[in-house]
This record gives C-alpha cells, structure tokens and sequence, in this order.
C-alpha cells in the first residue's frame, strides 16, 4: 500500500509545508475545537485557556455534553457552538441564552462548525463519526491538528488527496504520531530507514495470556500512564491502539508496513523514533501528558509555553524496552494485516473493533472477545470478496456501515465461544 499523498516536512506535495512564514504574527490565531469535551478536547482548551491573548475561539463542538459545552463556549466567547445529539437543541439553546453566541445540533451543525473560518481546527471527535466534519475543515484549506485516528484508519487516501488539493496542513496530534513528525525533520525523505512507535504495554502487559481473556472493564480501564477516554485506553489495554497508530502513520508519512515498527516501552517517556540509512535513530521524548503534542500543534511552527512537568530523566532512572508480543495482543497483527491488504480491509478492521470494544464495555463479551470479533470479522468479509478500492468518503462511511453490521451479526456467536 503506496499512499498517494506525503505528509512529509520537505515533499513538495506535503500536506505539512516546511517551517516558514509563523501564522499568527501579530493578530490571535482562530481555532475551533471538534469535540472540546472529551479528554482531547480538554487537554486543548486547557492550553488556551493559559494563552487566551494569542487565540480566538471561533466554535466548538460536543456530542451530548450540552452544559460542558455551553459553559466552554461562555468561557471562550466562542462564535458558535453545536451538539452532535440532534434532541439536544433546545437544552443547548437554553444554556446559551443572553450570550449571543450562536448554536446547532445534528450532523450538519458540527460540520458547520469546522466550515467556519478558523485557521486552525483540532479534529478530536472520537470514531468515524469525526470524518466529515474533518473533510469539512479539510476541504477549506485549514490547519487541521489530528487526534481523531478513524480519519486515516478509514479514509486515508481520500483524506489526505483532499488535503494537498485544498492547501490544508494536517499537523499529527497524537503523542507517537507527533513524536515522528518532530523526529523526521532530522533527515530527508530518501534517508529514512524505518519508524518506530512505542506503545506502554497497557495494564495488561505482564498479564498471562488466559489472565487477559478474562479481564474485567474495570480491569483494562486502569492505564498505568495515560489519562484518557474510555474507548481508547481499552484499545490501549488490547493494543488495538497501537495497530490503529501503526494505519495511521502509514499513510501520514507514506510509509509501507514493513518501514513501521512498534517497541514497548513501559515508563512512556521515548513516544517516538526515527531511523535514518546511517543507522542514527532520532527520539523525541516528554512526559506522560497529551498537552506536549497538542501544544506542538497548537504553536506550530513556533514552540508555546506548555504547563506539562518537566522532563526529569534522572529521577526516572531507567528506560525499558521490549518486543510486543502478538500472541497474547493479536490487535496489532491484524492491523498490520489489514494495511497490509488495503482496499477498506483497514476502515472493516477500525468498524469491527468499535462494535467489539462497546460490547465489551456492554459486558456482552470477554476481554478476548475483541480481538477474536475484529478477526472473524476481517475473514467474512475477505470471504464475501468485499474488498475494493474506496474512491470517496461516502465509500469509506458505507464499509464502515456495512461492516459494523457484519460484526454485530457476527458478536453472538463470538461470545457464545468465549463463554
């Protein structure tokens, strides 16, 4: 898989140009927030709420948190704000009133929201539903800060085709994804050997293989590093993350499967490396805090305070490392199988797991249960000859669809094995 698009800091087709011309010399920078009341969307409003001289919100967006949302929007003196949840309107409405700010709900009020003139927006709405609004801010030729993995796990070649086309810059803003772009810059495109994406290992690291099939929810949602949102630190504890990461940087940096590699690395203080054809490896290492990578992005091309703690490596003491083990984590073998096959395999792997991962979170099936539904699922739909090309966004929401009822069909049967 040859993605068509290079986000690369020095490609002349880079959807990243080189460090030039700062954006926002002088007049605050415009910035909208998609999904400014999950852990992404708080982390960022954390950062401007400590530089609010330097930036100007223009909207926000929540799915159903209408009294976080309305608060934030308050706050901010933002232009507009929208609930995903079409019911919520009138409650948004109500928190919103003798503001002046104006409000929506639904699907099109979010994507009014990133069609609104922000010159930067952080795409941080969790699952494929974050796509469209993305391609909306995409498509306008914004600075778009990238936290929503399903983007490019199910429509990468169609995103990042549409970002060149439209001038937009897609800046990563996950920690091991940013980790690279920092690194990268170190060398140029014909020198670079490999990357390497470090993972923690999640709370299940040590665990013994039947231990994990049997994992509580409670269990897989205490991360022994990150903070997060629900979703994605069980993803995390199954490494599914991590294969998602792996999609992810193959086609931010245009990358085949065997020039990724992924290293465990407990203490989750190297986030990301590079190797170069002299065999110099490049490490871009921080603390535990997803502010690190967002305040890269936020202050991009320039560097801007951040409150995370500083970096003390003495005190740390020693930095660990392992191979991942894919018996135990068969996530990221399937991630790298379906980049491997391409041709939506990808967008089927992502739908799966989201179907799998809610009924875990359901108690409808075991722990193990996951990755066992991600990997039937995967065969059926090989089996069916679904595969092909995706051409559009619409294709890529319609695999979604298509395989998110593949899998729930498939999910009794799974979990009456694992019972």
């Amino acid at each position: 898989m040859v993605p068509a698009v290079v986000l690369w800091f020095g490609d002349p087709m880079s959807a990243v140009p080189l460090k030039n011309n700062p954006p926002f010399a002088g007049a605050p920078r415009v910035v909208t927030v998609l999904g400014a009341t999950g852990s992404i969307g708080d982390s960022t409003m954390d950062l401007l709420r400590q530089a609010r001289d330097r930036y100007r919100v223009e909207a926000l967006t929540a799915n159903n948190n209408v009294q976080d949302l309305a608060q934030l929007a308050r706050e901010f003196n933002a232009r507009f704000a929208a609930i995903a949840d079409p019911s919520r309107l009138g409650e948004l409405k109500a928190a919103l009133a003798g503001s002046g700010i104006a409000c929506g709900a639904g699907e099109s009020a979010v994507i009014e929201a990133a069609q609104r003139p922000a010159d930067w927006v952080m795409a941080a709405i969790s699952g494929a539903a974050g796509l469209k609004p993305a391609l909306a801010a995409v498509d306008r030729g914004a600075t778009i800060a990238l936290a929503n993995k399903e983007c490019l796990v199910c429509a990468g070649d169609i995103f990042m085709q549409r970002a060149v086309k439209a001038g937009a810059r897609i800046l990563p803003a996950d920690s091991e994804h940013n980790a690279l772009f920092q690194a990268l810059s170190s060398g140029n495109r014909d020198e670079l050997t490999r990357v390497i994406i470090t993972a923690s290992g999640g709370p299940f690291r040590t665990w013994r293989a039947a231990d994990i099939e049997q994992a509580t929810l409670e269990q897989a949602l205490k991360h022994p590093n990150w903070s997060m949102g629900q979703k994605i630190t069980i993803d995390s504890a199954s490494m599914m993350n991590k294969g998602l990461e792996v999609i992810e940087a193959a086609y931010l940096f245009a990358l085949q499967p065997d020039q990724i590699d992924v290293l465990v690395h407990p203490q989750s203080i190297i986030h990301g490396l590079v190797e170069f054809s002299d065999r110099s490896v490049v490490a871009q290492l921080g603390t535990p805090d997803m502010r690190i990578p967002i305040a890269h992005c936020l202050g991009w091309p320039d560097r801007i305070p951040g409150p995370s703690a500083r970096l003390d490596l003495a005190k740390i003491g020693q930095l660990t490392f392992e191979a991942p083990d894919l018996e135990r984590f068969p996530g990221l073998r399937l991630a790298f199988e379906a980049l491997r096959i391409g041709k939506g395999a990808t967008t089927v792997f992502n739908a799966a797991n989201e179907v799998a991962v809610a009924a875990f979170m359901g108690r409808q099936i075991r722990f193990g249960a996951i990755a066992r539904l991600v990997e039937a699922t995967l065969d059926h739909w090989s089996q069916a000859s679904n595969y092909a090309l995706l051409s559009s966004a619409d294709d890529a929401i319609a695999v979604d669809h298509n395989a998110r009822k593949l899998a729930a069909t498939l999910l009794p049967q799974i979990a009456a094995k694992a019972s």
